[in-house]
């Protein structure tokens, strides 16, 4: 008897394994979607307090460049104070790194279902 691979941690079906069936599929899109929406939004958040905190900004204009920022637009306000420009450089470094990521957890399940299918056996068998 012909011992079959579990998933593998991250729930993927391994390349012996057939391919997931699409409700599953569309169970691992929607996780790995809200996975990725709520990365963004604590990074969203972590820049709004930071804008608030060190620059003085309300919570609105806070809000609107930290978001400008991730989105990678750029700010709408220049920071005037040094810990304002430090903390407005890091968090535009960390914007860059961490929006490549946040789409790389969100597209995860469609790459690998891809790559998969790519490399399905047609016949049924390895």
């Amino acid at each position: 008897m012909r011992r079959v691979r579990q998933a593998g941690p991250f729930g993927f079906e391994h390349i012996s394994q057939p391919v997931a069936h699409r409700r599953r599929f569309v169970h691992r899109l929607a996780r790995s979607t809200a996975v990725g929406l709520l990365l963004i939004a604590v990074s969203l958040l972590a820049g709004m307090i930071g804008y608030h905190r060190l620059l003085g900004m309300s919570w609105i204009d806070a809000y609107v460049n930290a978001a400008m920022i991730l989105s990678g637009m750029g700010p709408l306000a220049a920071p005037t104070t040094a810990a304002g420009k430090i903390f407005a450089g890091t968090y535009a470094l960390f914007a860059g790194i961490a929006v490549i990521a946040f789409a790389g957890v969100i597209l995860a399940p469609v790459i690998h279902r891809f790559l998969h299918l790519m490399h399905a056996p047609t016949d049924g068998r390895r």
